[in-house]
C-alpha cells in the first residue's frame, strides 16, 4: 500500500489521541475524569504540528495515496487546519460546560475526537468510499453527542430527530452514490468525471447527480432540507451546538465543493440551478425566521441556515460560466467563507455559553444591561455578531465581499438575480444580529437581576482562551484579509484544477 504516514501524521495523532482518552477513561476514577479532556485538547494541538511541517517542509505539492482515493495537498491542509483548531475551540468550550453536571466526560471527548477525525477525512478524499466514510465519522457520533443530557426531553428529542433524519439523508446520499457508480464504472471523482462527459443525456446520471445533492443538502442544513437544525441545536448541549453548525456543516461543504468540481464539472446544468435555487431559499427562510427568534441559540440556527445560503452562492456563479478565473474564483469564495464563518460562529457560541452561566437563561431579552455586569463579554458579543452581519473592519465583511465578487463576476441575468436575493438577505441579517448587541448595550437590566449576583459566576480559563482565539482571528482576518486571501486562492486552485 502506498501510503505516506508523514501525510497521514494528523489523522495517526488524532486517533491515537482518541485511544488515549479511551484508556484514560476507562483507567481513572470519576473524579479525575477531567484528564480526558487535558489529553483531548493536548493532542489536536499536536496534531496541528504536522500540517506546519507539510505545508512548508518542502516535498511534493500533492501527496497521493491508495490508488489517488486519499489526497493531501494545498485544499487539503488548510481544511484541515479549519478541522483541527475548529475541534481545538469546541473542547476548550466544553471543560467547563461537561464538568458543571454528571456528563460522561469521557466518552464525549471520545466521540467529539471522533468526529473530528472524520472531518480530517472528508478533506482528503478523492473517491466516493472515502466521501461516505468521512462524512458518516464525522455524523454519527453526533447522533449520540445530540442528546448527551440525558434527563432532559428536549436533548432526547433532538437526538432522535437528528438520527432519523441524518439516517434518511445517508440513505439518499448512498442511492446517488450507487446510481453514479453503476453508470460511471468508478468510484474516484476523477472517473466519474471523465465518463460523466459522455453520460450527459442521461437521465439516469442526472438523477444520480440530484440525489447526491440532495443527501449533502440534509448535511448543510440547506431549505428544504433544514427542518431538524432548529431542534437539535435547541436541544444539544450548546458545545455539540457549536460543533454541529460549524464542523459538520464544513465538512458537508468540503464534501460538495469535492463532488461539484472534481467529480461534476461537466454537468453544471443540472447542480448549478439546483444550488441556485437551495442558495436562493437558505438565505430567505433562514433570515425571515431568525428575525421571529427570541431564543438565541435557536436564532444562531436560523441564522446558520441563512449562513449556508450565502456560502452556497458562489457554486451558482461557478456553474454560469466556463472562465476558469472566475470559477476559481468561486471556489476560493467558498472556502473563505466557511472559514471565516467557523470562527466567527464558533466565537458567537462562547459568548452563549457565558452569558447563560452568567444569567442563566439562553433568550435574547436575558441578555439585557450585560454590559454593566459584563463588559469584556458584551463587547465580545457585538464583534461575533456584527461580523456575522458583515460589518467592516471584521472579519465577516470579507467573506460576503469574496461572495458577491464572485457572483457578480459572470455578469449574468441569474447570476445578478442571486446576488440581489443575496443583498437583501444581507441586510435582514444586520437587524436580528444588532438586535442582539443593542439588548446586551442599550437595555436596561431586567428588574430582578442583580449585578452582584451575576459578577459571581466567572468566565472559565479554557471558555476564555476559545473565545480570544476565536476573537484574534475575526479581528486580524477582517483588517488583514488580503494577507489571507493568497493562501485561500491556492487551495481554490487545486480543487478547480483541469476545469
Amino acid at each position: 500500500m502506498d501510503l505516506d504516514y508523514h501525510a497521514l501524521a494528523p489523522e495517526i495523532v488524532v486517533a491515537a489521541t482518541i485511544l488515549v482518552v479511551l484508556g484514560l477513561d476507562v483507567a481513572l476514577p470519576r473524579p479525575r475524569k477531567y484528564w480526558t479532556a487535558f489529553a483531548g485538547v493536548v493532542g489536536l494541538a499536536l496534531a496541528a504540528v504536522p500540517l506546519v511541517t507539510l505545508a512548508f517542509g518542502g516535498g511534493p505539492d500533492a501527496r497521493s495515496m491508495l490508488g489517488g482515493a486519499y489526497v493531501v495537498d494545498d485544499f487539503a491542509l488548510v481544511l484541515k487546519a479549519v478541522f483541527i483548531v475548529g475541534g481545538y475551540l469546541v473542547l476548550l468550550m466544553s471543560v467547563s460546560y461537561i464538568e458543571s453536571d454528571r456528563y460522561y466526560q469521557g466518552e464525549y471527548y471520545l466521540l467529539l475526537l471522533t468526529s473530528i477525525l472524520g472531518s480530517l477525512i472528508m478533506a482528503s478524499s478523492r473517491d466516493l468510499i472515502t466521501v461516505f466514510v468521512g462524512l458518516e465519522l464525522v455524523t454519527g457520533p453526533l447522533f449520540l453527542l445530540a442528546g448527551w443530557r440525558k434527563g432532559d426531553e428536549k436533548s432526547n428529542e433532538a437526538s432522535l430527530k437528528f438520527f432519523i433524519l441524518g439516517v434518511l439523508s445517508t440513505a439518499i446520499l448512498l442511492y446517488g452514490m450507487s446510481f453514479l457508480y453503476g453508470l460511471t464504472g468508478s468510484v474516484t471523482f476523477e472517473g466519474i468525471r471523465t465518463a460523466g462527459a459522455d453520460l450527459l443525456d442521461s437521465g439516469a446520471f442526472r438523477l444520480a447527480v440530484l440525489f447526491t445533492l440532495v443527501g449533502f443538502g440534509f448535511k448543510i442544513t440547506a431549505v428544504p432540507f433544514h427542518f431538524w437544525a432548529p431542534d437539535t441545536y435547541e436541544g444539544s448541549p450548546t458545545p455539540v451546538t457549536a460543533y454541529l453548525s460549524v464542523g459538520s456543516k464544513a465538512a458537508g461543504f468540503v464534501g460538495l465543493l469535492l463532488l461539484c468540481y472534481k467529480a461534476f464539472p461537466s454537468v453544471t446544468e443540472i447542480w448549478g440551478p439546483a444550488l441556485w435555487v437551495l442558495a436562493a431559499l437558505s438565505m430567505t427562510l433562514g433570515n425571515l425566521t431568525a428575525l421571529r427568534q427570541d431564543n438565541i441559540v435557536r436564532m444562531l440556527a436560523y441564522s446558520s441556515i441563512a449562513q449556508g445560503g450565502f456560502i452556497l452562492v458562489p457554486f451558482a456563479a461557478a456553474a454560469v460560466t466556463s472562465d476558469p478565473g472566475v470559477i476559481q474564483e468561486a471556489a476560493s469564495a467558498t472556502i473563505v467563507y466557511v472559514i471565516i464563518y467557523a470562527f466567527m460562529n464558533l466565537g458567537a457560541f462562547g459568548v452563549v455559553i457565558a452569558a447563560a452561566r452568567r444569567t442563566g437563561t439562553a433568550m435574547i431579552d436575558g441578555w439585557a444591561g450585560m454590559w454593566r455586569y459584563a463588559p469584556r463579554l458584551a463587547t465580545l458579543g457585538a464583534v461575533f455578531f456584527f461580523s456575522l452581519a458583515g460589518i467592516p473592519p471584521l472579519a465577516g465583511w470579507y467573506a460576503k465581499f469574496a461572495m458577491f465578487l464572485a457572483i457578480l463576476r459572470p455578469a449574468n441575468a441569474w447570476a445578478t438575480a442571486l446576488a440581489v436575493i443575496a443583498a437583501v438577505n444581507a441586510v435582514i441579517a444586520l437587524v436580528y444580529y444588532a438586535r442582539v448587541a443593542k439588548t446586551m448595550w442599550m437595555d436596561p437590566l431586567p428588574e430582578d437581576a442583580s449585578d452582584t449576583t451575576l459578577r459571581t459566576r466567572p468566565l472559565s480559563g479554557s471558555l476564555a482562551l476559545a473565545l480570544g482565539i476565536s476573537a484574534l482571528f475575526v479581528i486580524v482576518a477582517g483588517v488583514l484579509p488580503f494577507q489571507l486571501a493568497g493562501v485561500f486562492a491556492e487551495a481554490a486552485k487545486v480543487v478547480t484544477a483541469g476545469i
